[in-house]
């Protein structure tokens, strides 16, 4: 009797686990297909603002076909893709519609804007393919192209080709820091090694602060020339080691300085979308980290939401002389600069990463990346705040080394890394008395 009541309690309580599985089964596919019609549905009202003809990005990824199941950050990057920002009547007046052919380019792509948010899908062929191959486009919209240099006329072949192919990517840097409240993007190169160590050794050192503020700090790279020697091995093993190398595929020069910029703001609207604030600057600065701090900290809440802060460069325009570095031909650009902070070292809020990342998009490509980030901002309708403790263009000469000027300052520019350890370690001397 009593192994029949056993056997048939066995039977009953395989039944009930056999009716518990197959609900979990049903309540999982149910919920999968409600997931899939989600984000089908966002995805094409997404491509419902899609433009007839959008230029290609440069990027590798083909979002021609829709995808059954976008990852987290398909979806961030297909909401930036959507360009819904307001352009103030100001900016268009600065720069003005006439016919150079960059402010062609812009007032273009400001029509559009004007008939409503849309977005701007990658197309086919990625990065390698980007490149306008036919001159004869070039020369019926430059009147005196083939007057251009060589760099000058292959910049123009390449303007749109903004986001290069990530060769050692971070993807988890502020996952990991937990939101940082400063995050340092330092433009290097490939051979700086020595001035990333010692950026990482002195005022770019990671971790908290006083008042338990989080600091991270990324480095910013593209690719050698094939002349160089190669340094990728060396690059890789930093990278692991430190975990704050960023590098894409394009290579190195002055005019692709834009192309890094833009790069980053991509990345870090995608990636760091949480970081209270941005330094973007060289590897070749000294940053007094804890001055730093003590002032953003001490900003308002709106104002710590809309700052632009560093030296301000006003009442600037193009050079003319061809012989100039910084040189710009009247035929590609037509009009006064906007005010805009000097590139060797500013500060933003975080809140602008994705606003920024959407205002570059309208605008066409610029060779000098100070006076294109100005522009960014200046279409966003922030204007840059002067902070006398940046000195991009240097302090004065008996007070290179006076360690009690240097404490009260935020940045200074053109440092070797001997002298950055050197500051670094005279502002902190507790033998230091101002």
């Amino acid at each position: 009797m009593k192994r029949i009541q056993v056997l048939v309690i066995m039977i009953l309580l395989s039944s009930l686990v056999l009716v518990l599985l197959y609900s979990t089964l049903t309540s999982e596919r149910t919920f999968s297909h409600k997931a899939l019609a989600q984000d089908l549905t966002e995805t094409q009202t997404l491509r419902a603002h899609a433009p007839t003809a959008a230029a290609d990005d440069g990027d590798d990824d083909d979002d021609d076909a829709v995808p059954t199941h976008p990852s987290k950050q398909d979806r961030v990057t297909s909401f930036l893709n959507v360009i819904d920002i307001s352009v103030p009547a100001s900016f268009r007046k600065d720069i003005p519609h006439n016919r150079a052919y960059w402010n062609r380019l812009l007032h273009a792509n400001l029509r559009q804007l004007d008939q409503g948010p849309y977005y701007i899908p990658t197309r086919g062929g990625g990065w390698s393919h980007c490149k306008e191959m036919n001159d004869g486009h070039l020369k019926t919209n430059v009147n005196d192209f083939t007057s251009y240099t060589d760099t000058y006329r292959d910049y123009l072949r390449g303007m749109n080709c903004r986001y290069p192919p990530v060769l050692i990517d971070q993807p988890n840097k502020c996952i990991s820091a937990g939101k940082p409240f400063l995050l340092f993007a330092i433009k290097s190169t490939l051979a700086n090694f020595e001035k990333r160590q010692a950026v990482r050794e002195t005022w770019g050192k990671e971790g908290l602060y006083e008042d338990g503020l989080s600091v991270s700090t990324l480095f910013l790279l593209g690719s050698s020339s094939l002349n160089d020697p190669d340094l990728k091995p060396l690059l890789q093993f930093e990278a692991k080691h430190y975990g704050d190398v960023l590098q894409w595929d394009f290579h190195e020069s002055l005019f692709n300085l834009t192309i890094k910029l833009n790069a980053f703001l991509k990345w870090s609207a995608v990636n760091c979308p949480g970081a209270s604030f941005v330094f973007s600057g060289d590897d070749d600065v000294f940053v007094n980290t804890p001055a730093i701090l003590r002032y953003l900290q001490s900003l308002e809440p709106v104002k710590a939401s809309q700052s632009y802060i560093g030296q301000v460069i006003a009442d600037a325009g193009p050079h003319r002389d061809p012989k100039n570095k910084y040189y710009i031909p009247l035929s590609f650009y037509d009009g006064p600069y906007p005010p805009y902070t000097g590139g060797g070292g500013f500060v933003y809020s975080g809140a602008l990463l994705q606003p920024l990342y959407k205002a570059s998009r309208i605008l066409p490509l610029f060779p000098i990346d100070d006076v294109y980030i100005g522009m960014c901002f200046k279409m966003l309708g922030i204007s840059p705040d002067k902070h006398e403790g940046f000195r991009t263009f240097d302090v004065k000469t008996e007070d290179r080394y006076n360690m009690c000027v240097q404490k009260e300052l935020i940045l200074v520019h053109q440092r070797s890394p001997q002298q950055i350890k050197m500051l670094w370690t005279g502002i902190h001397s507790p033998l230091l008395m101002c």
